[in-house]
């Protein structure tokens, strides 16, 4: 993505841009935004891009941004060090609520212009 003097945008812009477009998407398919870039505190800890709601269930989004499909593109760079530390900022996240509802975590990729959603893409186990 480049910015409007032509320069590429930096990685923190498009990363904001590519969870903007995500959450439009997500949006239209009805689902509600909970909390976005949410952190847990200390070092270590992980990061949610979108907590989402799809009716009763609460969605922990990992949005994507690659330029193109180069070593596995957008989808395959959400390994298993990444999920760990996904599935930990989600526990943190649930450990706020009275009763933690069901959950499931989705990727949003934004590769080449276009935007996939792969639901329920990895499990907690």
């Amino acid at each position: 993505m480049n910015t409007s003097s032509g320069r590429p945008a930096s990685p923190k812009a498009s990363g904001d841009a590519a969870e903007d477009l995500a959450l439009r998407r997500l949006r239209e398919a009805g689902l509600r935004l909970v909390a976005r870039n949410y952190r847990t505190p200390g070092r270590g800890g992980g990061e949610i891009d979108l907590v989402m709601r799809d009716g009763d269930t609460l969605v922990f989004v990992e949005v994507r941004r690659r330029a193109g499909a180069a070593f596995g593109g957008a989808a395959a760079s959400v390994g298993a060090t990444k999920q760990r530390r996904i599935v930990l900022a989600a526990r943190h996240f649930l450990l706020r609520l009275p009763a933690p509802p069901p959950c499931r975590f989705d990727v949003v990729t934004v590769e080449d212009g276009r935007i996939g959603w792969l639901r329920a893409a990895f499990d907690a186990g």
